[in-house]
């Protein structure tokens, strides 16, 4: 047998797509998985790339790699992984590298890394976005190490990596930062991903239950949306969905699955986390809830009877009680939609890389957003457009805190605010729940208003804590005695 570039551990499809993608850039690969037969029905299938070779023990994978040995950990993430490291740190030397390319969370992520780092040995946190595809064909990489392994690793990162850019050709992998870096840019990356897609689900019941509009037609909009400055995987798929009829029933495939979202917690770790860093991701937090809703569908479904006919309690405007529209009135409403979603998705995407901005400075990794969003441009899931502009915005303005900041986006928002007030009053008026264009909508106006609310808060928690106050006309902390 022949000594390897790489080894990689675990032939479940990430696994497997990611050993052929390597051996397909000429790169020796030696594989393992735990299951023998897992291993022979691999290589049954792809056992013909003379770059692809198997292992059927730790042992022989350790024996067979060029030093300094490099190996991937494709498992399971949790207790799979250290159980994993437990059995294969004895076997490996000083400068020896593992990569963990599951969806660890980045504090065990920090914890083996320094684990490791007492053995004389490299860890390194992969994020891989991207799917079974992304994996195979090209995916985007976030890499999280010392700068030393990551040297060694880049050749083969950018060879299997995503391209992008008006060539084509720049890599989707880029150095990110120590420790758990990688990881952790790639939870959020999964946030961002909740709140995307919960605004295009947002935007689709509009569609559907305030404009009636079916399937068919639908998807006609989403395609010409396609073409324009929302063009993204996100909204390619969401077209095609919207195309795809059932084959049992003829009917739309949409309308015959069942409405519960399932979720593996990445987004809900990205809320987690932005909760102990004190930043405000409502956008991504509620697409992470609106997921948990989904799963009361005995509730719902109870509730739709015992609330099927409510009083009217406001005094709406005509257009906001007319059950149809003109073709004018639709179509300015499509468009009021169209601004929306964008305007939306910019304030998400604001969120995250502010939580990145956020944990950049508390864990000290110097995270660079404009080389964030460039590799995010392909291969992941949230590839869009859109990232071109986000990459450029934080070049331009170097130190920009927020993405609101950006000249570039200021003018989309400005843009799209009445249009969104208009939209977001609608879905109230009918009923409709959208929770991800909603809060984005009072994250934008929050955000860009000098004098909010809290000055109540603060004297309420006064009043019952004696929590002290400052003041708008004079420096220093004040209490007032309010029941004198």
């Amino acid at each position: 047998m022949q000594n390897a570039k790489i080894g990689l551990i675990g032939l479940a499809v990430m696994g497997a797509n990611l050993a052929r993608n390597l051996a397909s850039k000429n790169v020796p690969v030696l594989v393992f998985n735990r299951t023998a037969a897992k291993t022979d029905e691999f290589m049954k299938k792809f056992g013909s790339d003379p770059c692809l070779q198997a292992a059927y023990s730790l042992e022989e994978l350790v024996q067979n790699l060029e030093r300094p040995r490099k190996i991937i950990l494709m498992i399971q993430a949790g207790a799979p992984v250290d159980a994993m490291l437990d059995t294969l740190t004895p076997l490996l030397e000083k400068g020896d590298i593992v990569i963990d390319g599951g969806n660890s969370y980045f504090e065990d992520t920090r914890r083996r890394s320094a684990k490791l780092a007492e053995l004389g040995m490299e860890f390194v946190g992969m994020g891989v976005s991207g799917g079974e595809e992304g994996a195979l064909h090209g995916p985007s990489l976030m890499p999280g190490c010392t700068e030393k392994a990551y040297v060694q690793l880049e050749p083969m990162l950018q060879a299997i990596s995503a391209k992008a850019g008006e060539s084509g050709k720049e890599p989707c992998v880029t150095y990110i930062g120590t420790d758990g870096a990688g990881h952790y840019v790639k939870m959020v990356h999964n946030g961002i991903e909740y709140a995307d897609m919960q605004l295009i689900a947002d935007v689709y019941t509009i569609m559907r239950q305030v404009l009636g509009m079916e399937p068919e037609e639908m998807a006609k909009v989403w395609d010409e949306w396609n073409k324009g400055e929302l063009s993204s995987y996100l909204v390619e798929i969401t077209a095609n969905i919207l195309k795809k009829k059932d084959g049992e029933t003829g009917k739309a495939m949409v309308d015959v699955i069942l409405d519960v979202a399932k979720q593996k917690g990445t987004g809900r770790w990205t809320s987690m986390s932005a909760l102990e860093l004190g930043v405000a991701t409502p956008t991504i937090t509620e697409a992470v809830f609106a997921r948990n809703m989904s799963t009361y569908k005995e509730e719902r479904t109870a509730l739709e009877e015992v609330y099927a006919e409510l009083p009217e309690t406001l005094e709406t405007a005509a257009f906001c009680r007319k059950e149809t529209f003109t073709a004018e009135e639709k179509a300015q409403l499509l468009e009021d939609l169209r601004n929306t979603l964008y305007a939306a998705k910019i304030c998400a995407y604001a969120q995250g890389f502010n939580l990145l901005g956020t944990a950049s400075e508390t864990y000290g990794w110097n995270l660079q957003m404009d080389k964030i969003s460039k590799i995010w441009r392909n291969g992941c899931i949230i590839r869009a457009r859109f990232l071109d502009d986000v990459s450029e915005s934080f070049a331009k303005q170097a130190g920009m805190k927020n993405l609101l900041f950006s000249d570039f986006f200021a003018e989309a928002l400005k843009k799209a605010r009445a249009g969104w007030g208009r939209v977001v009053a609608l879905a109230a008026e009918r009923g409709v729940s959208v929770v991800a264009l909603s809060s984005a909508l009072s994250y934008f106006d929050a955000y860009r208003t000098a004098s909010g609310n809290a000055n109540v808060l603060q004297a309420q928690r006064d009043y019952f804590g004696a929590h002290t106050y400052q003041r708008v006309d004079k420096e220093g902390t004040f209490h007032t005695e309010w029941m004198e």
